[in-house]
């Protein structure tokens, strides 16, 4: 699909085929958002970020809740790579909050008593002073990043239009409504992948994209 630019892998997808998925989509000329967001000590994400970019992706994930050391190893493992290379490294975005997470269940289960919305903010000033390049946040939050830092990369998942159902996601919002907010990239899988005609989906949401853009 050429009016695709970026294919996200995931840890189910990634789990089945591994690394030799990446170079077959590298192969056919696209980019590769590899959503792993690694989520571990220090040592171990400063290695999974340096072997993600030898294998050759565009953007990866961690998870911001790591803190603020575990962060600078991920970037440390770029910086690594970049050092080796001589070229560019993939972006590394910080995954805030899932989507799938609503205050209430940050509250009964993960015994955080702060807004959502603020403690997004706090992991986008965490991420931001590790050297993150961007945030994955649902729309909701994505104006609050834009004003932080207008020029942090924003990230939004969670998209559904409003002829796909909602699914077990929390926090969801139109490819409209995610693009006027800010969001420099949208993630969308189930809408597309479960539909019976997945290009034409995909079509329909590029065009809903564009709408937004006024194009």
């Amino acid at each position: 699909m050429p009016f695709i630019e970026f294919f996200k892998v995931g840890s189910v997808i990634f789990t089945r085929f591994g690394p030799q998925l990446v170079y077959d989509l590298k192969e056919k000329g696209c980019k590769v958002f590899l959503d792993l967001k690694y989520h571990d000590i220090p040592n171990t994400v400063y290695g999974a970020c340096y072997q993600a970019a030898k294998i050759g992706v565009d953007m990866l994930t961690v998870h911001s809740l790591g803190g603020c050391k575990m962060m600078k190893s991920a970037m440390d493992g770029i910086r690594k790579y970049e050092d080796e290379e001589g070229r560019k490294g993939p972006l590394v975005l910080a995954v805030t909050i899932l989507t799938s997470i609503g205050e209430e269940e940050l509250k009964s289960e993960l015994l955080i008593k702060e807004k959502l919305k603020d403690v997004v903010l706090k992991m986008v000033e965490n991420s931001s002073n590790a050297g993150i390049d961007g945030i994955v946040a649902s729309q909701s939050e994505t104006s609050l990043i834009k004003d932080f830092n207008k020029d942090i990369i924003t990230v939004v998942p969670g998209i559904r239009p409003k002829w796909s159902k909602k699914d077990d996601q929390k926090r969801i919002t139109t490819p409209c409504e995610a693009i006027k907010s800010g969001a420099d990239y949208i993630v969308v899988g189930r809408p597309i992948y479960t539909h019976l005609h997945p290009k034409e989906a995909a079509m329909k949401i590029v065009e809903e994209m564009d709408s937004a853009q006024g194009l």
